[in-house]
């Protein structure tokens, strides 16, 4: 039974693997099927592929998820005759069975993969609320934020630095003219010398947004969506659908998820509440009496809850707070 099922995946345990359902017996019996050949890599690279895509054009409901499970899997049996045009896949399939093999078994870390070309690889991967400070070969300087992917040359090459990135990094480059450094992804690429910036990327979208903290670098469509040079404060947002890449200034607050701060440069209440809703999922209701014109500059650090930033920036600004469910209501302090 073991050796029939190992052949092919039993379809419930592949649904189970998907949604993350899977049993540890389970996830070893995948890991091991995984193992067997190559081809079964390239399988459970199509089917998961296929899943996501299905996913992106329904609602998450349990209704519409059995719909997109039962399409999937008649999908997946059509791929199967077109097998051949997934050969110029090899190298990335090969990766990616690997991330899913190590993520689902629990695995954070670095797998080195020798490919048919001679430089050796690496791969960093990072699972649910992990962050990963890394040190390229050039000595530049990469924090990885959750659910992210970061291909990268053990050694670079002579004439140029490329990684490949699959979720968010904050860079901080090392400067070198010789050797211009560059942030590939499936949307958009970065270009630069030397310089910090943040970069965010959706595969399953096509979008990626470029945000620049210091220094100067030159963001790229990969569909030729055009050209953008950003200087300090600015970003560059590439939407999936309009194929449009387009340029913002950056809010005077933003989370610097890296270091687990807050960092406010002449910002309003407002702005500290729309920082604060994007970090901890939360709706902030500001009173009439609030002072919208008033500015605040500053540091603050990151913490496991919202009232314990609250009451942090009670030190700072005259605020009361009242959290009800997922609202938080602020409102003045009167002195």
């Amino acid at each position: 039974m073991m050796k029939e099922r190992m052949n092919k995946l039993d379809d419930e345990i592949m649904v189970r693997f998907l949604t993350g359902q899977c049993t540890e017996d389970e996830l070893r019996e995948i890991n091991a099927w995984l193992e067997e050949s190559d081809e079964h890599a390239r399988e459970l690279f199509r089917t998961e592929e296929l899943y996501h895509l299905g996913k992106c054009n329904e609602s998450v409901d349990e209704k519409n998820m059995e719909k997109a499970e039962k399409r999937l899997f008649k999908r997946l049996e059509s791929e199967k005759a077109k097998q051949h045009k997934m050969r110029k896949m090899y190298s990335w399939v090969r990766y990616a069975a690997m991330i899913i093999g190590a993520f689902f078994l629990g695995g954070l870390g670095y797998f080195v993969y020798q490919s048919n070309h001679p430089a050796e690889v690496l791969l960093a991967v990072t699972t649910k609320n992990e962050i990963k400070e890394l040190k390229l070969p050039d000595r530049t300087r990469v924090w990885i934020n959750k659910y992210t992917t970061l291909k990268y040359p053990r050694e670079f090459a002579e004439n140029g630095r490329k990684v490949y990135l699959e979720g968010e990094g904050y860079f901080d480059v090392k400067r070198n003219p010789e050797k211009p450094f560059v942030v590939q992804s499936e949307a958009m690429q970065v270009r630069v010398l030397g310089t910090v910036f943040n970069f965010k990327s959706d595969r399953v979208n096509m979008s990626a947004v470029a945000t620049l903290l210091k220094g100067e670098i030159e963001v790229k469509g990969n569909h030729e969506e055009g050209m953008i040079v950003l200087s300090p404060g600015q970003k560059a947002e590439l939407n999936g659908v309009t194929r449009r890449l387009v340029v913002k200034q950056v809010d005077t607050g933003f989370e610097n998820w890296h270091n687990n701060q807050f960092v406010f440069e002449k910002a309003d209440i407002f702005t500290i509440a729309k920082t604060l809703e994007n970090s901890y999922g939360v709706k902030i209701i500001l009173a009439p009496d609030m002072d919208m014109k008033k500015t605040y500059s500053g540091t603050l650090k990151k913490k496991e809850s919202v009232e314990a930033v609250l009451d942090l920036i009670k030190n700072i600004i005259p605020i009361e707070y009242k959290v009800v469910g997922n609202s938080v209501f602020l409102s003045s302090k009167k002195l």
